[in-house]
């Protein structure tokens, strides 16, 4: 049992990665310093893209409009923080 759990949390640590990874590159993207016509731009945009964005669409609906800030990241993070913590503690 304390494998399975241990995995989730190495799973979930590793996705919280991919998520900061896809709000960074965001914002690059964003301020016009990366240019996604590059083609390893646009495989890694892509990648993190298809990664992140079926869990956070969800989120992204059940949030209010906040005139171009998008919070879903924040909250997904809180979400996997939280998972996490309740498995870590279960184990003990």
């Amino acid at each position: 049992m304390n494998a399975l759990i241990e995995t989730t949390v190495l799973a979930l640590n590793l996705y919280t990665k991919v998520l900061i990874a896809s709000v960074i590159f965001s914002f690059l993207y964003n301020f016009g310093i990366i240019n996604t016509s590059h083609q390893l731009v646009k495989a890694i945009s892509d990648f993190l893209y298809k990664t992140t964005e079926p869990i956070l669409k969800p989120i992204r609906n059940l949030l209010p409009d906040l005139g171009g800030i998008d919070i879903s990241p924040i909250i997904l993070w809180l979400i996997i923080f939280f998972i996490q913590t309740s498995l870590l503690n279960f184990m003990r």
